[in-house]
């Protein structure tokens, strides 16, 4: 090599060698910490993403537990005449009763219903005469993301179906 490459490589070990108290990175100074800041918001952001999803998966098995509940109670009003009266084909109560009844339960249990904002009652009836239908809606807001939704939706729109025979 020529003379200048070998002092070119010379100035450079003498300034870069971790012993002589001048060690250079070369300026990369910092990068590390970027890096660590960029990972660690990443970082809760998917753990926030994570967090709410099984929030609302939670809610909407709470409000097909509660739609269960309700079909059932909708179910139990068959009267015993109806049941056990031999060749009627349409034991389950009429439709005005089975949504009579699902707005009673809920009713009667505001702390089940108060969880949910905007929950209502889309379907609420007898379809064959032998079983209840009932489907009910809700608007879920996760607790970590909703200050991200908040300009976009008023939440996140959930539903649950669920039937009970009445024999």
């Amino acid at each position: 090599m020529t003379a200048l490459g070998f002092s070119f490589l010379k100035i450079r070990s003498r300034s870069a060698t971790p012993g002589s108290g001048k060690w250079r990175s070369g300026g990369d100074e910092g990068q590390v910490t970027i890096l660590l800041i960029g990972f660690v918001v990443v970082a809760l952001a998917l753990v926030a993403v994570v967090a709410s999803a099984a929030q609302v998966h939670l809610e909407r098995t709470r409000l097909a537990a509660l739609a269960d509940l309700a079909a059932l109670a909708a179910a139990e009003q068959v009267s015993d005449e109806a049941y056990f009266a031999s060749g009627t084909s349409a034991i389950a109560p009429a439709d005005e009763e089975v949504e009579a009844t699902v707005d009673g339960y809920l009713a009667a249990h505001p702390d089940v219903a108060a969880r949910w904002t905007d929950l209502r009652v889309v379907e609420a009836g007898s379809p064959d005469g032998r079983t209840v239908r009932v489907t009910l809606a809700a608007v879920v807001r996760p607790v970590w993301v909703a200050w991200v939704l908040t300009p976009f939706t008023d939440g996140v729109g959930i539903g649950a179906a669920s039937s009970a025979r009445a024999w």
